[in-house]
């Protein structure tokens, strides 16, 4: 299983007094249909346990939440209106994470089902924003699928991953961290300028969005001192099983295509570790590293590994992408995909990025700023140009196909943008969850026994029946013949008591 969680900025223009946090939320209230919405279990969360075996005693941004703590107090507003936390009928969760949107995919087995559950996403946020629009009478609301506001503040696009536990998770880490380091060179969403070093050429176009606020190699937080491996311990699954795995290094994509590349390669990274034939391969310094690529103006990409051998991100990816092929080579046609796009990647990357436009969005954005400072005479080391140049860089994200620069280009007949779903898959996305999977036994649920369901986490349903609460484990199912046996008895039952009694017969082995 896999999925992605999604941030988006916020703004709304013609307003000085925004509070963006009361905006966000009330966005999130635009999506509901009727009146009763369950309650988002937040007791079966615990941020705070590292996957490496121990409970840290406070995290890093701890005072900043004890900061919108007491702001949230002041406007008097009660927590779980304030997250306005919705399951949504297609699997998704959609809440309010303090000062933005999120949107968190349905659990995936499918590349074609992420792209598609990612893409109803941006279709459910727009619909909310053109809809708060219209409820709060003054100021347009605009959404930005993107990481960073050009003033320091970034926001994410995480990925989740299914893991076994058994694998010690330093394999994870060393495994992981070349490959995550590197992978920006065909993820990365593109950026104008730099915003956490002043000695850097601020007319720099860096590769990726996050790159610039990353500290530390692994850690548990994720919003201060941010680390190339969140090591939270939540698996939302069987904990004595599995791991989920937590990637925080990575871009909001428009294009389809690197959302596709960037989760299945990733993948077949993982299925690397478990084989145990990942390369063996250590940078000297990580976390500088992932800034020198993302700000390397030659496109060389150079990096240093530990032993101080001199190699680059594209040597590197191409390390990965060759015991990928031994491995997998064959095995499913979406596999052979991630393989033949991978290696086109790094071969155009090698040679001429141009290539890419369409499918990889910092090559595609610098593309459209290229022609808009050439139409308009812009010079990208003037600041005053530069600022012009952001503006472009932000509406490339925009989600209004009106105005967003990629949607347009998106639209426009004959453009370059490759495309692996369309509007049919889409629409399914928006209220079908993907099949073979327990999300579509959550969102199925919700729908047939939404006003029994008291509440609910990605792993578990809470029903009140006959006076009486009774919980449905979701922990283990979480494969496709687990998942057929879950959604088969929701199918037939014609109550809820029914489903539980049928469940309480077949539950798969663990």
């Amino acid at each position: 299983m896999f999925g992605l969680e999604t941030e988006y900025g916020i703004q709304v223009d013609g307003v000085d007094d925004l509070d963006v946090v009361v905006e966000s939320m009330e966005l999130i209230r635009c999506y509901l249909r009727e009146d009763f919405v369950a309650r988002w279990d937040y007791g079966l969360e615990n941020p705070r346990r590292d996957m490496r075996g121990f409970e840290v005693d406070g995290l890093l941004n701890d005072r900043d939440e004890t900061e919108h703590l007491q702001k949230d107090r002041a406007r008097k507003i009660p927590l779980k209106d304030l997250k306005s936390d919705l399951i949504l009928g297609n699997g998704a969760r959609l809440y309010n994470d303090h000062t933005h949107p999120e949107y968190s995919t349905a659990e995936c087995l499918t590349l074609a089902d992420l792209v598609a559950q990612d893409r109803a996403g941006e279709a459910i946020l727009r619909h909310c924003a053109r809809r708060r629009s219209a409820l709060r009478g003054r100021g347009v609301v605009r959404l930005y699928k993107n990481n960073t506001d050009f003033d320091g503040h970034s926001y994410g696009c995480h990925e989740n991953y299914l893991l076994p536990r058994s694998i010690p998770f330093d394999d994870v880490i060393a495994a992981l961290l070349p490959f995550l380091v590197t992978r920006q060179i065909y993820a990365g969403a593109g950026k104008v300028g730099v915003e956490t070093d002043s000695r850097t050429d601020p007319g720099l176009y860096q590769l990726a969005q996050r790159s610039d606020f990353f500290e530390v190699i692994a850690s548990v937080d994720t919003m201060t001192r941010r680390p190339l491996v969140n090591t939270r311990d939540e698996p939302h699954a069987d904990a004595d099983r599995y791991r989920r795995l937590h990637i925080i290094i990575g871009d909001a994509n428009l294009c389809e295509w690197a959302t596709a590349l960037k989760v299945g390669a990733l993948r077949l990274v993982l299925d690397l570790l478990m084989a145990g034939k990942a390369p063996r391969l250590v940078l000297a310094d990580p976390v500088g590293a992932v800034k020198a690529i993302s700000r390397d103006p030659r496109r060389r990409w150079e990096v240093e590994l530990e032993d101080r051998r001199p190699t680059t991100a594209i040597e590197i990816q191409r390390a990965y992408l060759e015991r990928a092929r031994e491995l997998a080579a064959g095995r499913d046609a979406e596999t052979d995909w991630v393989l033949r796009e991978w290696g086109f990647a790094l071969d155009a990357l090698g040679g001429d990025p141009a290539q890419l436009t369409g499918r990889c969005d910092w090559v595609t954005k610098k593309w459209l700023l290229d022609a808009f400072a050439e139409a308009e005479g812009l010079d990208w080391g003037d600041p005053g140009h530069r600022a012009w140049l952001q503006s472009q860089d932000l509406e490339y994200h925009n989600v209004d196909p009106g105005e967003g620069l990629f949607l347009l280009l998106e639209r426009s007949e004959g453009g370059p943008v490759f495309r692996l779903s369309d509007a049919a898959a889409i629409d399914r996305a928006l209220v079908e969850p993907p099949e073979r999977t327990r999300a579509r036994f959550r969102g199925r649920a919700v729908e047939k026994f939404g006003t029994a369901v008291r509440s609910l986490n990605w792993d578990s349903i809470e029903f009140q029946v006959d006076g009486r609460l009774a919980t449905v484990d979701l922990k283990c199912c979480v494969d496709a013949d687990s998942a057929a046996i879950f959604n088969d008895k929701l199918d037939r039952a014609g109550s809820v008591a029914e489903l539980l009694e049928a469940l309480s017969e077949a539950v798969p082995e663990r």
